[in-house]
C-alpha cells in the first residue's frame, strides 16, 4: 500500500498518460510498445538533465555510476568521468559504492532516485542499467471518513476505524485476486540508504497520513446518548481517530507516521470562526481525556464554506 507515492515510478507514470505523445508509433494500450518505452526513457533522462545536470555531457551518454570520496562519479560513453554540477544534490545511494543499485538526489526539497539493475527487463537494455526513476510526490495522504466513503451506521464506522487502526499500527494488509494472480497490498517499509560518506540513514517509504473527520452537521446511530438520541458524528470521529493515533504517538506501531508526535485531522464543512473554535475546543477536550500533550492534534481547516475562506 504505497501511501506515498513517496517514490512514484516515473516510467510507469509517463507510459500510461498523455505526457508522452502517441505520434510516430508510440500508441498506448495492449502489449508493451517499445517505441513508446523509448520515448518514456528519453523524456525521463531529459528531466534529469534539467534537474540534476552533469558537469559535462547528458544522462543519455551515461554508462555507469560510482561513489568516490563522497562524490558521485559518472562514466560516459566516451569513457570520460564526470560529476554533477551541484554535488550538494547528491545525498546517498543504495548497494555498493562502486556499483550502486540506487542513487539518491534532493532537488527543491524532494527526493529523486535513479534505480539501477542490469538484470531487469528495462535495465538490461539501458547503457547505464537504469530500470526506473523514482520521484518523491504526494508527501501527504488523506484517509477519508467523509465524502469519498459511505458510513451510515455502526458497522460502517467500525470498518472505517479498523482501517485507520491498521494504518496507525502499521499492519494493515490486504490480499486479493486479480486475474490469475494473488496480490498483496501493505504499507511500504522505510527505505535504507548510505550517505556520501557511507553512513546509513533511512527515508520514510510512506506519505504523512492525515485523517478527515466528518463535519458538524451529521449524527450517527453508532452511539446513543442517555436520551436514546444519536450523537454528533464529528465528535465520534474525533474521539476514535485520535485515540487510535495514540499507537503512533506512543511508539506502538510497526511503522511510524508523525515525526513530531502529532495527529493530523482535516476538518471540513465549517462555517465561520465559531465552528472552528468549537473544533479546537473539542480536540483540546479529547487530548485531555486521552492524556495527550496539549496541541498534539493538528487541524487542517478546509477552505470550502461561507465565512471560512482566505
Amino acid at each position: 500500500m504505497q501511501l506515498t507515492p513517496d517514490g512514484e515510478p516515473l516510467y510507469d507514470a509517463l507510459y500510461g498518460t498523455d505526457m508522452i505523445s502517441e505520434e510516430g508509433g508510440a500508441e498506448r494500450g495492449g502489449a508493451y510498445n517499445p517505441v513508446r518505452g523509448d520515448k518514456v526513457i528519453e523524456f525521463s533522462k531529459s528531466l534529469l538533465n534539467e534537474t540534476i545536470p552533469l558537469s559535462q555531457g547528458t544522462y543519455q551518454e551515461v554508462t555507469s555510476f560510482q561513489v568516490n570520496d563522497g562524490n558521485l562519479e559518472v562514466t560516459l560513453s566516451d569513457q570520460s568521468k564526470v560529476g554533477i554540477k551541484d554535488q550538494n544534490k547528491f545525498i546517498g545511494f543504495r548497494g555498493e559504492s562502486d556499483n550502486p543499485s540506487g542513487i539518491l538526489f534532493k532537488n527543491n526539497k524532494l527526493h529523486i532516485e535513479i534505480q539501477v539493475d542490469r538484470e531487469d527487463s528495462v535495465g538490461k537494455d539501458d547503457a547505464a542499467g537504469i530500470k526506473d526513476i523514482l520521484i518523491e510526490s504526494a508527501v501527504t495522504t488523506i484517509q477519508d471518513l467523509e465524502d469519498s466513503i459511505a458510513a451510515v451506521d455502526a458497522g460502517d464506522k467500525v470498518s472505517a476505524y479498523r482501517n485507520w487502526l491498521g494504518l496507525m499500527k502499521g499492519d494493515l494488509k490486504e490480499t486479493f485476486i486479480k486475474g490469475d494472480s494473488e496480490l498483496t497490498r501493505q504499507l511500504n517499509h522505510d527505505r535504507e540508504y548510505k550517505d556520501a560518506e557511507g553512513k546509513e540513514f533511512h527515508l520514510s517509504g510512506r506519505s504523512l497520513m492525515l485523517v478527515r473527520n466528518v463535519g458538524h452537521l451529521m449524527t450517527n446511530p453508532a452511539i446513543l446518548d442517555k436520551a436514546g438520541e444519536e450523537i454528533p458524528e464529528g465528535i465520534l470521529d474525533a474521539m476514535f481517530t485520535i485515540c487510535i493515533a495514540k499507537h503512533d504517538l506512543e511508539g506502538n506501531s510497526l511503522l511510524s507516521n508523525s515525526r513530531t508526535g502529532s495527529v493530523y485531522i482535516v476538518k471540513p464543512k465549517m462555517h465561520g470562526p465559531e465552528e472552528v473554535k468549537f473544533t479546537c475546543d473539542l480536540f483540546t477536550a479529547v487530548e485531555q481525556a486521552l492524556k495527550l500533550k496539549p496541541l498534539s492534534v493538528k487541524i487542517g481547516i478546509m477552505d470550502e464554506e461561507r465565512r471560512t475562506t482566505i
